[in-house]
């Protein structure tokens, strides 16, 4: 349905996104995940055609972003990261408005409309002025616009930015509902609502696509390399060597404790089984073994820059 083969976008000089390629199946909720300013809005725009790309090429549902961007418009519902409101129009009024001006048939205006009320609980402010609305009301009114034509492709970005933790449930129910029936590519930097939303999850960082994958296979990724904490009661003597000599164990740094002792353990595989065989026959008192970093965060972490990194380049 998506296909981005090489796309570059420079800004005064400055590349915002540089040589991203993927492709995204019928029926996906593809993640863009990354910090602010990776690139991911950048990315949705040329999709959504309001920005075109400096280098490369992207297609959507077979139409060219560069020759044929009324085509995809009319395949696409999208929402930026501000959501296009009227504020002194009703929910009601500026829906029916979007459905009009998306070539909804007229005779199928109020059961469009009053689908998408329905799917984003918005029943009960339909007479409402969007200006009174909540942050999350009007978020739901954002995703309302995009979704009133029954686009094939839906376009969403940051849509749960600013949503307190109820209004973030809810929103996640709605995207999920959307699986099958649409195509969905949403952007966060939110790395577990992503993972909770999504089949894949595209990383970007400084303009790049540097992983993608579903959450199992980034997640066998932590298993190549990751940090083991290691907590004892005591240290036997030469247990350092012990652990250097485990086959896997690439580094060993000990931290003293008060009432417990610890051992950041970095290995080239999952190593844990060895360990803990190491530190019940050297009698240490395993107090508990587990990874450092917590899933695909860490993974997360390794992809992405550090911020001292990102300052100076």
């Amino acid at each position: 349905m998506i296909v981005a083969e090489g796309l570059s976008k420079s800004y005064s000089g400055r590349r915002a996104i540089d040589g991203v390629s993927f492709t995204i199946a019928e029926g996906e909720i593809v993640g863009l995940l990354g910090l602010n300013g990776a690139g991911k809005s950048t990315i949705l725009k040329i999709l959504g055609c309001f920005l075109l790309p400096s280098s490369g090429r992207a297609t959507v549902g077979g139409y060219s972003v560069d020759t044929n961007p009324q085509a995809i418009r009319r395949l696409i519902g999208y929402l930026p990261d501000v959501p296009p409101l009227y504020d002194e129009m009703t929910v009601d009024s500026y829906l029916t408005y979007v459905a009009k001006l998306k070539n909804v048939d007229h005779k199928s205006v109020a059961s469009s409309v009053g689908i998408v009320k329905d799917k984003a609980n918005l029943n009960e402010v339909g007479l409402a002025r969007i200006s009174e609305l909540s942050h999350g009301f009007r978020q739901r009114v954002g995703i309302a616009q995009a979704l009133v034509h029954n686009p094939k492709v839906i376009i969403l970005d940051e849509p749960i930015n600013g949503l307190d933790p109820v209004q973030i449930v809810e929103m996640r129910d709605l995207i999920l509902s959307l699986r099958g029936q649409h195509t969905v590519v949403l952007s966060s930097h939110i790395l577990s609502e992503i993972t909770r939303t999504c089949d894949r999850v595209l990383v970007v960082d400084h303009g790049r696509l540097v992983a993608e994958g579903s959450e199992a296979s980034l997640q066998s990724k932590m298993f190549e390399s990751m940090r083991l904490s290691l907590d004892l009661t005591t240290v036997p003597n030469g247990f350092a060597e012990r652990l250097k000599a485990i086959n896997g164990v690439s580094a060993v740094n000990y931290v003293p404790g008060q009432g417990g002792e610890r051992f950041y353990l970095d290995t080239t595989g999952d190593v844990r089984a060895q360990v803990a065989k190491v530190a019940v026959d050297a009698g240490a008192g395993l107090l508990g073994l587990s990874r450092g970093e917590a899933g695909l965060e860490g993974l997360f972490m390794k992809l992405i820059k550090p911020v001292e990194e990102r300052a100076h380049g």
